[in-house]
């Protein structure tokens, strides 16, 4: 989601009790969350889209749409409905937060395999917009350039390049797998699964929201 500063640490603690966010997670850790919560809510028990124009660094972010519709996505706050919420609770808040936790050592294989699918599912709903459970080829495409986008040492033309290889290499391991009278509908979580093999999600996509000493970045 590229480095960015863009929950800042509001003024006096809140009293909380511990809620079951990880199960590693102080009570101290969770108040420190409720008070960056706070700040970006305006003192509110909810926080709206706009909320969010409020924070400079993700106003810059090539994919900054994408980045607060997916914490207002029903998919990644586990209701049964679809869609996009209106606003945010702070339960809410800790549920999509939750995405973003740093590996535990003490993690079993079982518990890291449940933990890596977690943050590609989060990662998949960026890309699938239109909340169809699939992404076409286009989307997926469409995604990387806007990544791609914010890099200013990157023109533009050179960013399409590498989009367009993205979107080969997206292809040649979903249509691979297709037999000749098959019809591609888009990229399937278990395609995307596949596409993400080997690549180390679960250090590159966390948020150091637990350090009480500094603002959270979202790599």
């Amino acid at each position: 989601l590229g480095a960015s500063q863009w929950l800042p640490c509001p003024q006096g603690p809140q009293p909380l009790s511990p809620l079951s966010f990880p199960p590693t997670v102080t009570s101290e850790q969770i108040e420190h969350l409720h008070r960056r919560f706070k700040q970006l809510s305006r003192d509110q028990l909810t926080i709206r889209k706009e909320n969010f124009d409020s924070i400079p660094d993700l106003e810059f972010n090539p994919i900054r749409g994408k980045i607060v519709h997916a914490f207002f996505d029903k998919r990644n706050l586990r209701q049964e409905s679809d869609g996009l919420a209106d606003e945010i609770n702070f339960e809410d808040f800790l549920t999509i937060m939750s995405y973003f936790r740093p590996i535990e050592m003490n993690m079993d294989e079982e518990q890291l395999d449940r933990f890596r699918k977690e943050k590609l599912k989060f990662l998949f709903h960026m890309y699938d917009s239109d909340h169809d459970g699939k992404i076409t080829l286009q989307e997926y495409r469409n995604v990387v350039e806007e990544l791609l986008s914010g890099n200013p040492h990157l023109e533009k033309e050179s960013a399409r390049s590498i989009a367009d290889g993205a979107m080969m290499e997206a292809a040649s391991i979903c249509v691979g797998q297709m037999g000749p009278d098959q019809v591609y509908e888009g990229i399937t979580f278990e395609d995307f699964l596949k596409m993400w093999q080997g690549i180390d999600i679960e250090t590159k996509m966390h948020v150091r929201f637990l350090n009480m000493e500094t603002i959270a970045h979202c790599y």
